[in-house]
């Protein structure tokens, strides 16, 4: 089984570590198409501050995003998992899982990243600043870009299990799977049910796929199909729906009422 989990925007900076080496990531194929990534936004980012601001989406108060992302080639790195924060990781909450379910978490788990396309937990990276929606100077689409490249590696990762697709919609764009996975591919969808209606809230979203993952990395299940994902998730305690098949895979629906 393979999990895909989207960035989060928030992230915690290495106070320790070594600096950012592309060759220490997983999936080497990746390298060349990296090091582009990191050139347009460095070259970006030391150039005019006020344009690397609006391309980037900042606001006013967050110039020291920039001055990070000028000093990526430099910056101290730690594990993906310790600088990934925010709410969806924060439920996750990795460092406390036993050994058995850390090791899980290494196999299993993809990180959608719009600096280096995909990272393992155990990746060492700096902290950045890029959401997947930008348009770098010199490279384009930063989804695009991606895009061209993943597909052979999310299989790669994926193998014959089947492949659980947490992402949002934004990190959707970076890979989409093919007709032939449409059998092994389930995309899950959080919904928050109050007063007989539902709706999609974010914080609800993020909290309860950080706690999804984290059941199924303590469970040690298996899954091999959408189908026996909606049973072991049922089985551990969660309320879900399944949709009917398409060419893109199986949605299933995780219905909530509280956190």
């Amino acid at each position: 089984m393979l999990i895909l989990l989207p960035p989060s925007e928030g992230k915690t900076e290495a106070r320790r570590g070594k600096p950012l080496a592309l060759a220490d990531l997983a999936f080497p194929e990746l390298t060349d198409a990296r090091a582009e990534v990191v050139r347009a936004l460095v070259d970006l980012c030391r150039g005019e501050e006020t344009e690397a601001m609006r391309v980037l989406g900042l606001g006013s108060t967050q110039t020291d995003e920039v001055r990070r992302d000028a000093d990526l080639t430099t910056a101290r790195t730690a594990r993906a998992d310790r600088v990934y924060s925010g709410v969806l990781y924060d439920a996750l909450d990795l460092a406390s899982l036993d050994t058995e379910a850390r090791r899980r978490a290494t196999r299993r788990l993809l990180v959608i990243s719009s600096l280096f396309g995909v990272v393992r937990p155990n990746d060492p990276i700096p902290a950045y600043r890029l959401s997947g929606d930008v348009t770098l100077p010199g490279l384009g689409k930063v989804a695009a870009h991606w895009r061209a490249v993943l597909d052979p590696v999310v299989r790669e990762a994926a193998g014959r299990g089947l492949v659980v697709d947490l992402r949002s919609s934004t990190y959707a764009a970076f890979w989409r799977p093919g007709r032939d996975l449409a059998d092994r591919v389930a995309t899950v969808r959080v919904l928050h049910e109050q007063d007989g209606r539902r709706s999609v809230v974010s914080h609800f979203n993020k909290a309860t796929k950080g706690r999804l993952v984290r059941a199924l990395l303590e469970d040690g299940a298996e899954p091999r199909t959408p189908a026996d994902l909606a049973d072991a998730l049922v089985r551990l305690g969660w309320k879900v729906e399944s949709g009917e098949p398409t060419a893109r895979g199986t949605a299933l629906d995780v219905v909530v009422i509280a956190l």
